[in-house]
């Protein structure tokens, strides 16, 4: 199961938080941007993100569990950046962290077949050959067009061994303009939830979390401590840690009582961590990534919910 990976990999590093590589130019220190060539500009681009990236990956790959891809800060610098992101994407796979891809993917259902094969299982070609074109271990999955839309999603995950993070409770500030509302006596986050544990019943690992998982924004810690206890085999992707106005002492109860059931995604408190730091900017984002470490940790510590 990759969710047992996942939380293997967190138990080993003692470390439940994911890098978010939100890669824009503008996030690079000078001395990245100053090589910015304007004759070339998408090409340029794209190779400057891949040694930032590359960069921070090596600081960290030993201390973080897992990296996730935000696909529009690829996309927007057209297909070398699509392919930068894939080259960040297996860079991180070779120094042994997992890969999420953060591209809230759905459709009608036989598209989202093709984007499930796209990026977690492997298209079909005509010499009988399955290959997989993006290969990651978890993709990030809106759920509203219902069940049709996320069951191709779900299959995948079964046949390729792999995750996917449903949309529930997001960090925006609007999300409660339709998350939050009640209906049949439920909101809709808390209806959404309880289908993301029916889909994920008979994937459900050794830690007694399934790899159908749930988005749960740092922003609103009172829902996740709700979700928390009302699903228990749901494991959540937090986003909204640091720039987001996330903190440790609100997400504890995200958690079980041995730490486990969430990872905590941090983007631009560690990309950016160079703009408030003397250090060069690879170690600058180690270091912020060490002070997240420790600070989830002492949450859940105090907190009594760490066990590893």
């Amino acid at each position: 199961m990759m969710i047992d990976r996942l939380f293997e990999a967190v138990i080993q590093k003692r470390n439940p938080s994911v890098l978010g590589l939100d890669t824009r130019l503008e996030y690079l220190p000078q001395e990245l941007q100053s090589q910015f060539d304007a004759k070339a500009p998408f090409e340029s681009a794209a190779e400057l993100i891949r040694t930032f990236n590359y960069a921070l990956i090596d600081a960290t790959a030993d201390i973080v569990p897992a990296v996730k891809l935000q696909s529009a800060y690829y996309e927007m610098y057209g297909p070398q950046g699509v392919q930068a992101f894939l080259d960040t994407a297996r860079y991180a796979k070779q120094k042994g962290m997992l890969v999420m891809a953060d591209c809230k993917r759905n459709d009608i259902g036989s598209t989202a077949q093709a984007y499930a094969m796209a990026y977690l299982s492997s298209t079909p070609f005509p010499d009988g050959i399955a290959r997989s074109a993006f290969d990651m271990d978890f993709l990030t999955v809106s759920p509203y067009l219902g069940v049709d839309g996320v069951q191709p999603f779900v299959q995948a995950c079964e046949q390729a061994g792999k995750g996917i993070f449903v949309l529930v409770k997001t960090s925006n500030p609007s999300s409660g303009q339709l998350q939050d509302i009640v209906a049949q006596g439920k909101t809709v986050y808390t209806h959404m939830a309880g289908l993301v544990a029916q889909w994920g019943q008979t994937q459900i690992g050794r830690y007694g979390y399934s790899s159908i998982g749930a988005v749960v924004g740092a922003t609103y810690p009172a829902q996740g401590a709700e979700l928390r206890a009302a699903f228990a085999s749901v494991p959540f992707l937090v986003p909204g840690y640091g720039a987001q106005g996330g903190k440790s002492d609100d997400l504890a109860l995200t958690f079980d009582e041995r730490g486990l059931g969430a990872v905590v995604n941090a983007s631009r408190s560690l990309m950016c961590a160079h703009q408030k730091s003397d250090a060069p900017y690879a170690q600058a984002a180690r270091e912020e990534a060490l002070r997240m470490r420790d600070d989830l940790l002492g949450a859940l510590a105090k907190a009594n919910r760490l066990s590893y």
